[in-house]
């Protein structure tokens, strides 16, 4: 369970001073290291970015009402998909009805 975070006016000065003591400590590339072959590796995968799946995906604007919006959110939360995995999965379901 997450933990509550106190609003910095309502804590002690005890508290904020242990809240912001992670901001004093010295920079993480003063004690910074070469990275390993394998982080090396995994690295540049990351930064390969979103793999292409078939001709590669792209952004669209689409409108709909915030009723429909808000059901397909639910029912992506339910099935365990992305909003966008949703949508995509009925346009391809209508295309393939209709075509």
């Amino acid at each position: 369970m997450k933990r509550a975070v106190k609003h910095p006016e309502d804590m002690t000065a005890a508290e904020l001073a242990r809240a912001g003591a992670a901001f004093d400590m010295p920079y993480a590339y003063e004690r910074a290291r070469p990275m390993t072959p394998p982080q090396r590796a995994q690295e540049r995968v990351l930064r390969r970015g979103r793999p292409k799946i078939g001709q590669g995906a792209r952004k669209v604007s689409i409108s709909l009402e915030k009723s429909v919006l808000r059901d397909a959110d639910a029912l992506a939360r339910r099935k365990g998909l992305k909003r966008s995995e949703l949508i995509a999965a009925f346009v391809v379901a209508g295309l393939k009805r209709t075509g």
